[in-house]
């Protein structure tokens, strides 16, 4: 069975951190805390995984950011990647034809998810969570248990 993760991106990145970065990979551009809990998760859990940026849409872990960006969803912003557009890469990047995909985040992903990969292949073993206080806990926990949530 072919599984998938996908994580939030985040809005502080490697050059609030370190102003004379370069493009980098997508892997170490996300500086958040919840991103990088939620990339301890996903390299823990599973094989394939990647991360969902407004502007840029699905991006693999090498892939490269060229620069810094403050885009949203949930905004309003004319540069939030389209559905479509996440359609496509979904298929560009052979994503589209996983069996399950579990996505990091909030209850603003589902409907994105859905439109992307279908309501029954998508999961969101954070959406009880009340805040992202609660979701890195769960986070922190599955990793340092090694135990995925949602499957013990």
């Amino acid at each position: 069975m072919r599984r998938l993760c996908i994580i939030a991106c985040g809005a502080k990145k490697i050059w609030d951190v370190l102003p004379e970065a370069r493009a980098t990979e997508a892997q170490h551009v996300y500086q958040s805390a919840f991103h990088k809990a939620s990339q301890a998760y996903a390299r823990t859990f599973f094989q394939e995984w990647a991360i969902l940026s407004a502007k840029h849409g699905f991006l693999l872990p090498s892939d490269i950011v060229p620069e810094n960006y403050d885009v949203a969803f949930g905004t309003k912003s004319e540069e939030i990647v389209t559905i479509d557009e996440l359609i496509r890469q979904a298929q560009d990047k052979q994503l589209d034809d996983v069996d399950e995909v579990v996505m990091l985040g909030g209850k603003k992903f589902t409907g994105i998810m859905h439109a992307v990969f279908g309501e029954e292949r998508s999961h969101f073993p954070l959406a009880d969570c009340k805040g992202i206080g609660f979701m890195l806990q769960k986070l922190n926990k599955a990793v340092a248990d090694k135990e995925e949530i949602g499957k013990g």
